[in-house]
């Protein structure tokens, strides 16, 4: 077969990744030299632990056993399976931890409730003061801003793949086919559209403006080296609110959060990058239009919160950014899945989701497409 997919994300590389290993010639089509969306924006967490229970849990998993296994095959993906580490300071927080280590799954997310002591084994940065802490150990990161490249040089070895950047599809002709504004078609077996939080212009015209999907923005920021190692993921229990595995009802008994933190949907996730620094935020806009500028009061928010763990000041600021990703207004939907034109799908609409389950997202593509 030939498949031409469009969008360069992790999204769209992992299509193009499955594509080729099961022996078939990928064309990808890139509008930007390289992918600039949520794909590179993001903390590059494989993040089992909050999934729901049931199709997304499984899907989590089933990407993270792939993340682990191509990046033993690509290094330069950074896989490592560190973790992660949720402390805990009062009595409701600790009571939607317990909950969360009595859910049956737990055993396959890796849960258990740690002392301090043993907390702080796992993760000696933690000085700062806590009561527990949740670990989860099926968690995992990679490298958010070189997975993509270091995936496409792996592609580039098999003789069948082609990468196109530069190249905004614009219109679909007939069966299996697109054209780019260069004015070149594309013809394969299959067109997969991986367009990430592009919802316009071509999406909008396949769909008719019918997708449940809408789109997400973000604030993060990344710091210089820590000076030390920070050996697990970390997250603090505002993330308990957005994530379906912690519902429960000590959740529901009102735990209670910080005014700008609730004011920016805000929860604490950070990790450490392979050059020593931290990736941390982050926030939550729904309504549109998203503002254009950032706003300081999270970053001062998160600020507080990490140096509180860590029990020092945080390393100088080394960069800020916003992000928007596309998520399906049922949010309890993995991906958004639809044959579009005879020959053409589009998959979109992971949300927080993508980075952890790109890999099985795009393995279930090609089953039902029978690749």
């Amino acid at each position: 077969m030939r498949v031409i997919v469009v969008g360069a994300g992790v999204v769209g590389t992992m299509h193009a990744w499955h594509a080729v290993e099961r022996g078939h010639e990928v064309v990808q089509i890139e509008r930007e030299t390289e992918a600039r969306g949520a794909s590179v924006r993001n903390f590059g967490q494989i993040w089992v632990s909050g999934r729901a229970g049931g199709e997304e849990l499984d899907t989590a998993l089933r990407a993270r056993a792939l993340w682990e296994s191509i990046g033993a095959r690509v290094p330069a993906l950074g896989f490592r399976a560190i973790g992660s580490l949720t402390p805990v300071r009062t009595e409701l927080e600790l009571a939607v931890a317990e909950a969360a280590v009595a859910r049956p799954d737990a055993a396959a997310r890796g849960y258990r409730l740690l002392t301090p002591a043993r907390a702080r084994a796992l993760n000696p940065a933690l000085r700062g003061d806590f009561t527990a802490a949740l670990w989860c150990e099926r968690d995992a990161a990679v490298e958010p801003r070189t997975a993509q490249p270091a995936l496409r040089e792996a592609l580039h070895a098999s003789g069948r793949y082609t990468f196109l950047p530069g190249r905004e599809v614009r219109e679909v002709v007939g069966e299996n086919a697109v054209r780019d504004d260069h004015g070149d078609v594309h013809r394969g077996d299959a067109v997969v559209l991986c367009t990430g939080a592009w919802l316009g212009g071509l999406v909008r015209e396949l769909t008719g403006g019918d997708l449940p999907v809408r789109r997400v923005r973000l604030q993060m920021m990344q710091t210089d080296p820590l000076g030390e190692p920070l050996t697990t993921s970390v997250a603090d229990a505002d993330s308990f609110r957005y994530y379906p595995a912690y519902e429960s009802d000590a959740l529901e008994a009102g735990q209670p959060q910080e005014p700008v933190a609730a004011a920016h949907r805000m929860q604490l996730l950070m990790v450490q990058r392979l050059d020593g620094g931290l990736t941390i935020g982050d926030t939550h806009e729904y309504e549109h239009p998203f503002a254009f500028d950032t706003r300081e009061d999270p970053y001062e928010h998160l600020t507080r919160v990490v140096e509180s763990f860590l029990g020092r000041p945080l390393p100088r600021i080394r960069r800020r950014w916003a992000g928007v990703y596309a998520q399906c207004t049922d949010t309890r939907r993995v991906v958004h899945r639809r044959r579009v034109r005879d020959g053409v799908w589009l998959v979109t609409g992971p949300g927080g989701r993508g980075m952890t389950c790109s890999p099985a997202i795009a393995e279930t593509t090609a089953n039902e497409l029978g690749w």
